[in-house]
């Protein structure tokens, strides 16, 4: 029976990401993205946890892949925030300091 809520809290999931992604102006996805990928730490905090219970095999496989996929999307958040504050810097112009 537990298998029959957690797929509705999944299928809900889905639903409500849709919704509210597609509420979102275009203008808005790069800033709102790049935070939200920050708070994968979240999800790299609890893929470590996953890694550290008794279970061997398969599932330190898993706990191994997410936290791969976790540091990647964290890196990837950070740099794409750092090169979207630099699109907001001034240029330097010639020899002036």
């Amino acid at each position: 029976m537990e298998a029959v809520y957690l797929t509705f809290v999944f299928v809900l999931a889905i639903f409500l990401g849709f919704e509210l992604i597609s509420k979102v102006p275009s203008i808005l996805h790069t800033p709102l993205m790049s935070g939200s990928n920050a708070i994968s730490g979240i999800t790299l905090i609890g893929a470590l946890a996953s890694l550290q219970t008794d279970h061997h095999g398969f599932t330190a496989f898993l706990g191994t892949l997410a936290v791969i996929f976790a540091t990647i999307n964290v890196v990837g958040g950070y740099a794409v925030t750092n090169r979207m504050l630099e699109m907001f810097k001034k240029k330097d112009e010639g020899g002036a300091k």
